[in-house]
């Protein structure tokens, strides 16, 4: 059983650990799964509130499928997460990739 396996077995046991759906988004985002991974991003957004390194993920995930309107809004998601706390350098790190997108 791979990684992705392991993964969603442990989710049909517990499908609200937000932990399990950022791991197994970040797992499918390495697979090359892109919109898996933005499946699971979503999904993790809803139960929880991250501190912004989720949103670098999310992000590229949606640039890789041209949903760029939606990567600039979880870019800029990031950074207001990121300020709120305290990831000054993240902030400034999704402000460049933003400029980056225009």
């Amino acid at each position: 059983m791979n990684r992705l396996e392991v993964l969603q077995e442990m989710l049909k046991k517990d499908p609200r650990d937000a932990l399990l759906h950022y791991m197994l988004a970040n797992e499918h985002f390495s697979a090359g799964q892109v919109p898996e991974c933005v499946a699971a991003m979503e999904k993790y957004l809803t139960l929880t509130e991250d501190e912004g390194a989720a949103y670098r993920t999310f992000a590229q995930a949606l640039v890789k499928l041209g949903r760029i309107p939606e990567a600039r809004q979880a870019y800029e998601a990031g950074i207001r997460a990121a300020q709120k706390f305290g990831h000054p350098g993240m902030a400034e790190e999704y402000e460049e990739m933003l400029k980056d997108l225009e």
